[in-house]
Formats: C-alpha cells, sequence, structure tokens
C-alpha cells in the first residue's frame, strides 16, 4: 500500500520529545504571551508537539496553544475512577461540571479536560494525572498565542467541531453561518497571535442520504498524508468517513470530499484515531447512536475499519460506492475489515495514549443519561 501514514508518524514524534534534547511547546510560537490568558469557553481540546494544548474557544471563534510546561516520564491512569464529575466538581470547588472534552499528553499520560463549573458556566481546564490526582491548571502564567478562525464575509463561527495538530500546524474543523457551513482551517506553525489561518468550505456526499451535503459540519478527523498529498479524513454525522485534500488551500476556497466508507445512518462521531495491532492498521471512530442500538448494550459505540479504505480513489468504490458497514450486525467482522470494538461500548469520550492504549470516559448506567462516569484505561483488541 503506497500510503503513509501521518497519524502513526505523530505518535512517534510526539515520544521522541521525551529525550533531553527534547523542544519545548514554545518553540513551536511566535511572540508568544506569558501571562493574562483567560477563556471565554472551552471546547474541543488536543494535544501538539512538546506538551502543547490546543483549546478551542468557541465564543471568542478561536484557538489557543498553550505550553503546558508537562513532560514526562509516562505514569498511566493506575486504577479507575468512579464518578469522575464529582470529583473534578470538589476539585474546582463548583456544585457541579460539565466535561466538554478529552486529552491525554502522550509525554506525561495525565489526562486534561476542558469542563465547565456550574453554577456560572464558567470554562476551565482541569488533570487527572496517573496517580488519580485532580487539579485544576491555572493558565494566567502559561506561555501561549490565540489564533482567530475568521470566516467570509458577513457570516459568524458557529462552532468548532474538532482540532488536531498535523503536517505542522493546528487543523481545525468548524461550522459558520453561511451555506458552506462547513469548514476547514489550517493555521501554520510558527503558530502566533491573531488572524494566520487558511480556511476552505468543504462539500461532502453523504452516502446514506445520497447527495451532496454542504452544512453538516465534520464531528471527528485525524491528519493524513497519502503519496505526498495532505489530507484532513472526518467523519460525519450519518456517518460517512471522508477525505478532504488541504496540502495548499487558499482561503474562501471549496474543496470536495471523497466519502471511503459509510458507517451506517443514525449516528454522531465522536473521537477518531488510528492503531496498530497484530500486523493490521485501523482507523477508530467512536460515535453516538441516535436510533435505537441494534448491535450493542450502549448508545455509544465504535467501529474500526482497515485503513486501506483510505486509499480508495476511484469512482467505483467512493461516495455514491463507498464501503458500507453491515449495520444490522451484532459485532466482530464482517468481509471487508469493519469491525465493532466491544471494549469502547459505553465509551462517551476516547483519547489515545500510545497505539493500542485509549483513555476511556465511560457511561456506568445506559439506561440514566444523568448518571455519573467513570474514567479508565483501555487496551484496544
Amino acid at each position: 500500500m503506497a500510503t503513509m501514514k501521518f497519524t502513526a508518524c505523530f505518535f512517534a514524534s510526539l515520544l521522541f520529545a521525551l529525550s533531553a534534547f527534547a523542544d519545548t511547546a514554545a518553540s513551536h510560537f511566535k511572540n508568544a504571551e506569558s501571562g493574562g490568558l483567560e477563556l471565554k469557553s472551552a471546547g474541543k481540546i488536543s494535544f501538539g508537539p512538546d506538551g502543547m494544548l490546543l483549546v478551542s474557544d468557541p465564543r471568542s471563534s478561536s484557538v489557543v496553544a498553550i505550553d503546558t510546561e508537562e513532560s514526562g516520564p509516562v505514569v498511566k491512569l493506575s486504577s479507575r475512577i468512579e464518578n469522575i464529575e464529582g470529583k473534578l466538581a470538589e476539585a474546582a470547588g463548583a456544585e457541579s461540571v460539565l466535561i466538554i472534552d478529552m486529552a491525554v499528553n502522550p509525554l506525561s499520560g495525565t489526562s486534561w479536560f476542558a469542563v465547565t463549573r456550574r453554577p456560572g458556566n464558567a470554562p476551565a481546564i482541569m488533570t487527572v494525572a496517573g496517580s488519580g490526582k485532580i487539579s485544576v491548571v491555572d493558565l494566567s502564567q502559561k506561555p501561549y498565542v490565540r489564533m482567530n478562525l475568521p470566516t467570509s464575509e458577513n457570516a459568524q463561527l458557529r462552532n468548532v467541531t474538532d482540532l488536531a495538530w498535523g503536517g505542522d500546524s493546528v487543523i481545525v474543523a468548524g461550522q459558520s453561518s453561511e451555506e458552506f457551513a462547513n469548514k476547514i482551517y489550517q493555521i501554520p506553525a510558527p503558530l502566533e497571535h491573531g488572524v494566520n489561518a487558511r480556511f476552505a468550505s468543504a462539500e461532502t456526499y453523504h452516502v446514506a442520504h445520497k447527495r451532496w451535503e454542504t452544512k453538516a459540519p465534520i464531528q471527528s478527523f485525524i491528519p493524513w498524508e497519502e503519496d505526498g498529498d495532505f489530507y484532513v479524513v472526518g467523519a460525519f454525522a450519518c456517518t460517512p468517513i471522508a477525505k478532504f485534500p488541504i496540502s495548499d488551500i487558499e482561503s474562501g476556497s471549496k474543496i470536495k470530499g471523497t466519502s471511503v466508507v459509510e458507517l451506517g445512518s443514525g449516528n454522531r462521531p465522536r473521537d477518531m484515531f488510528t492503531y496498530k495491532k497484530g500486523g493490521e492498521e485501523w482507523l477508530v471512530t467512536n460515535t453516538q447512536r441516535f436510533k435505537p442500538n441494534l448491535f450493542g448494550p450502549s448508545k455509544y459505540w465504535a467501529a474500526r475499519v482497515k485503513l486501506e479504505y483510505l486509499d480508495a480513489d476511484e469512482p467505483t468504490e467512493t461516495n455514491e460506492n463507498a464501503a458500507r458497514r453491515n449495520v444490522n450486525a451484532a459485532n466482530g467482522p464482517d468481509a471487508r475489515g469493519m469491525e465493532v470494538v466491544e471494549e469502547l461500548f459505553g465509551a462517551v469520550l476516547v483519547s489515545q495514549l500510545d497505539n493500542a492504549e485509549v483513555v476511556v470516559l465511560r457511561e456506568t448506567d445506559p439506561e440514566n443519561a444523568e448518571a455519573p462516569h467513570s474514567l479508565e484505561l483501555v487496551t484496544l483488541p
């Protein structure tokens, strides 16, 4: 297979930073500030190189890159933590917290959380160390840069749906108020304050709907490099997986995706990552089902598909002819390399620590949406 797997290289490069000669996250910044960081909101979060935390701030139409100043050694989560919301709220001095997103620092094993404290709806960034220690992060003295996300004239950014580091840049998926609402941003390093993002509007063929769509945003994605070209591989509600070329996007341009897999209608993707196991390379998407689940005990479930699907380019195997998962399958592989991942039933959020090890925020009672969640380390099959 000719494809070069960017995401596998991504984690290798992050772990290299454990060496004594590793850079700091601030080395990727230009004219960073080291005080006074305040968030209007805390949305999707993700880790870049050298302990860089990427935090979306949708209310200010921006993304903040923060030097966490956190490095190794890696300390993995030692035991399952029950009622994680309650423990986060206690540490934050709040009546309760709403968990927005979670990301694991692969240099330390620490789980980072974007939360909203209640009452008051004040945003906060919190951590859970491998030892189980919970802390509120003081952002006020951390080196950072804030990057604004532009839109077309007379339009507004409504939401940031995912973000990641890839191709020596920050990649952001979002939704604007325009007709072509599905937005992809690319912010090249060195990262600096202000408007430095290139952005494009993306059109996607939704296999289950049998039509091209422009409004539905990418819900989760991975950066991807194939034969020297750079892509975003994203998953959408109902649930096509498509790749978008962004090697040299120009602001205001329109790009068409190539849908290569259809996981089945009635699902909303939440996280996406790749890993290797037993000689196979897999793309994993965990989702929330908003129709009755025919094949498992929870509305939260995950599928993995062989990475070779991302190589599809011919009309006979893409868009209206994209490979489709058997939505009536209970679990296990079908004949085409698509499997339900039983270890991720109930996984509300999933963040990759290292290849086949992930930290999972898991529901504890599928019949009670208000029940607290647990936090645990899971090894994938």
